[in-house]
């Protein structure tokens, strides 16, 4: 057989070059698998063609490479003529005359396209369970062992959801095949219920695994468990079946359970197992401490949620008083929950938890029309015009169209908006403060006025505090109880009152509570302060009691007795 046959019809593309790297010959699977045809490459320099090598810094390897030996072997990816890339073995051999120059370079190279696809359904296949396409258990040992790691090195949690699901069997006695619906649908509800770094895997039959990475508590992992469970409990009809399954949930937490991927999983099999001994359904943390804290809190989420149907919620309001004067200007409404089992729940308990569950939107709705009718009543029983401070949560100050809400509740209670003071934390207001700014431009137009509460806690940027439109600043408790004794407090209070007075702002003290405490403020111009020394926050019967109760003035609020 003539080497000519064999060069033209071997499966291999085939390009000689002369000493110059000039193309002399190429034969058929050339063209096939650069799409370059003979002719357009004939004379040409077969590197510039791109179809050797992509880079300078690759082809100059090579090159090194040939000049010490006769051969050069290797994966790189190639370019077609249509711009299109693909992976190659190439194969470049040097052909030396008798005198060992140069004559000649043959380079061969193949398509490992089908081959590097085969390999990567291959790998997959490897890490991934074959019916729900989930990372399988040996992929899953390794990423959760990464996870680990960098949980360590951040010093934060990390959780291990242990899922299993209940009584499976009766499923698989309609036929393995609407099982294995079933155990894909479960699969999409676990990705849908868990957030985009969460790692969800089926470990085998009717259990998967989640790992929670990067928690900034345990306590976390008990909202997404809730999650887990309302997804997979929901009915599905699947093949003309309808369906409904439940899990039995064991979480682990790192470091507080374990520290390395052997003991979490035991821990979260251990709590999976008591979770099914108390009656499936359900999830239980490996430690007991940690799994009543959590249930605890999500009953008391499940409990706010049905307070205001409840009229649980009630309104307390704090005097603010003219330190100069000594009149009650106004008052701060506070909102306090009478909890039919518990009494009376702390709003630092509360507060937050309404803000994570995103409550504190209805709950906020709620203060400010509650506010509004106080004052409405005040008004009727024949009170002097008071000026009402509500706090608005970081959550509302985010919702789109906060300020016509807003206006539209004060509206339809016919209170005039230049009586409502709204508060926002300072720390609310630097989160996205150009979008606050403009928030607050508009409540300022609208007529109502704005304080910074807790000013001195959230580092304001200064350039941002001369931008904000707001009537007062507050100071916060923290830099008022020890006013007295603390150098650095008292210096603050009084930087604090120089600086709102250098912006046109008025300044109201919170927490006050001695009169060597007033006697500072007075000393350094404060406008107002509020605080036990006047009065604790008070139901609006007892407040109208203490109003009514103080020395009257012609035509002004009663002064506080301090």
């Amino acid at each position: 057989m003539p080497m000519s046959f064999v060069f033209e019809h071997s499966a291999e593309a085939i390009v000689i070059t002369d000493a110059a790297n000039r193309v002399i010959a190429t034969n058929g699977a050339f063209s096939r698998l650069s799409g370059y045809s003979r002719e357009e490459v004939l004379g040409s320099d077969h590197y510039l063609l791109r179809e050797g090598l992509e880079g300078g810094e690759s082809y100059a390897a090579v090159a090194e490479a040939l000049q010490s030996g006769d051969n050069w072997q290797g994966e790189v990816w190639g370019r077609r003529k249509d711009g299109s890339r693909y992976p190659k073995q190439l194969d470049i051999s040097v052909v030396r005359d008798g005198e060992g120059e140069v004559c000649n370079y043959v380079t061969r190279f193949s398509d490992l396209s089908e081959q590097k696809l085969a390999a990567s359904r291959i790998e997959h296949l490897f890490y991934h369970d074959g019916l729900t396409h989930l990372p399988n258990r040996h992929c899953l040992m390794e990423r959760l062992s990464q996870s680990l790691e960098l949980a360590k090195r951040a010093q934060r949690n990390l959780a291990l959801l242990y899922v299993d699901l209940d009584r499976f069997q009766a499923v698989n006695a309609l036929g393995h095949g609407i099982g294995d619906l079933l155990l894909v649908e479960v699969a999409d509800r676990l990705l849908d219920a868990v957030r985009s770094a969460d790692i969800v895997a089926r470990l085998g039959a009717d259990e998967f695994v989640v790992v929670l990475p990067a928690l900034n508590s345990g306590l976390e992992a008990a909202f997404i468990a809730e999650r887990v469970m309302h997804g997979i409990c929901a009915p599905c009809t699947l093949a003309g079946h309808e369906l409904q399954v439940t899990p039995s949930i064991g979480i682990s937490v790192f470091p507080h359970d374990g520290d390395t991927v052997e003991e979490l999983f035991r821990h979260a099999d251990a709590a999976m197992n008591h979770a099914k001994t108390l009656g499936r359904n359900n999830y239980q943390f490996y430690k007991r401490e940690m799994h009543d804290k959590a249930r605890e809190r999500m009953m008391l989420e499940h409990d706010l949620r049905l307070a205001l149907t409840r009229r649980e919620m009630v309104l307390h309001y704090q005097p603010q008083v003219e330190v100069k004067t000594g009149r009650i200007l106004g008052v701060e409404a506070l909102v306090r929950w009478r909890h039919p089992r518990r009494g009376l729940v702390s709003p630092a308990e509360f507060i937050p938890l309404a803000e994570e569950s995103g409550l504190i939107i209805p709950l906020g709705e709620w203060v400010l029309e509650e506010a509004c009718r106080q004052l409405n009543r005040w008004d009727d029983e024949g009170l002097p015009p008071i000026r009402m401070a509500v706090n608005l949560s970081a959550r509302q100050l985010r919702q789109k169209g906060v300020a016509e809400a807003i206006y539209g509740i004060i509206a339809a209670a016919g209170v005039d908006p230049a009586r409502l003071e709204l508060e926002i934390t300072e720390s609310a207001a630097m989160d996205r403060a150009e979008e606050t700014v403009s928030t607050m431009e508009r409540l300022k137009a609208m007529g109502m006025e704005l304080a910074i509460d807790d000013f001195g806690t959230g580092y304001s940027s200064l350039s941002y505090l001369k931008l904000f439109p707001v009537n007062s600043l507050k100071i916060d408790r923290a830099f008022v109880k020890d006013i007295e004794s603390e150098a650095g407090d008292a210096a603050i209070a009084a930087a604090t009152i120089t600086l709102g007075h250098t912006l046109g702002k008025k300044v109201v003290a919170e927490g006050v509570e001695t009169r060597e405490q007033l006697a500072f403020l007075s000393a350094h111009r404060c406008d107002v302060a509020q605080g036990y020394l006047f009065s604790k926050p008070l139901p609006a019967e007892e407040f109208t009691a203490f109003a009514n109760g103080c020395r009257q003035e012609a035509g002004a609020w009663p002064q506080a007795a301090a």
